[in-house]
C-alpha cells in the first residue's frame, strides 16, 4: 500500500473517532480544501474546519454519528475515497445521510496539498434544513446563504480559539 493511501485510511480513521487533531496532522500548512459549503485556504482554516465540526458532533450528536469509507486508492501524486456519514446537523438537531466523493492532491512529502468533497447538495439540504431546502436546495440562493453561515461560524471558532 502506498504511503499516501495509508494517509488517507489514517485520516478516515481519524475522522470516524472525531479525532481533529489527527486529521490536522495529515494536511501541508498551505493546504486547500474545497466542497459544497467551504472554500478553504491554509491549514488552519482547513484544520478549523475539522475541529469544529467533530466539536460540534461531539457535542450534539455523538449518539448517532458514523462514518464509513471506502474504495481508497493513492499514489505519490493523487488519491480518492468515498465516504459516508450518518450524524445529527447540529443548527437544526435533523439526522442527515450524506454521500460524499473526495479527491486529493498531496505535497511531495505526502502530506494533503488539495482536498476536494463532492456531494449532492439538495439531498443534503433537504435532510438538514427540511422544509426550507426540500424548496430552495436547487437554488444558488440557499447555496450562498449555507456557505455564508457556515464561513462565519468557522470565523467565529477560530477566533474564540485563538483568544
Amino acid at each position: 500500500m502506498h504511503p499516501n493511501q495509508t494517509r488517507l485510511e489514517n485520516f478516515y480513521a481519524a475522522f470516524a473517532r472525531l479525532d481533529a487533531e489527527a486529521m490536522a496532522a495529515c494536511y501541508a500548512r498551505d493546504a486547500q480544501f474545497d466542497d459544497e459549503v467551504f472554500s478553504l485556504r491554509g491549514q488552519d482554516q482547513v484544520a478549523g474546519m475539522w475541529r469544529m465540526l467533530c466539536a460540534a458532533t461531539q457535542a450534539k450528536g455523538a449518539d448517532v454519528w458514523k462514518l464509513s469509507w471506502s474504495g481508497v486508492q493513492a499514489d505519490a501524486r493523487s488519491g480518492k475515497a468515498h465516504w459516508e456519514a450518518d450524524y445529527r446537523f447540529s443548527a437544526t438537531g435533523r439526522l442527515v445521510h450524506n454521500a460524499i466523493d473526495g479527491v486529493f492532491e498531496f505535497s511531495e512529502d505526502g502530506l494533503i496539498a488539495r482536498h476536494r468533497d463532492r456531494f449532492d447538495f439538495w439531498a443534503w439540504s433537504r435532510q438538514a434544513l427540511g422544509a426550507p431546502g426540500l424548496l430552495l436546495g436547487w437554488t444558488p440562493l440557499l447555496r450562498r446563504k449555507v456557505r455564508a453561515q457556515a464561513a462565519a461560524n468557522l470565523q467565529k471558532y477560530l477566533t474564540q480559539r485563538r483568544s
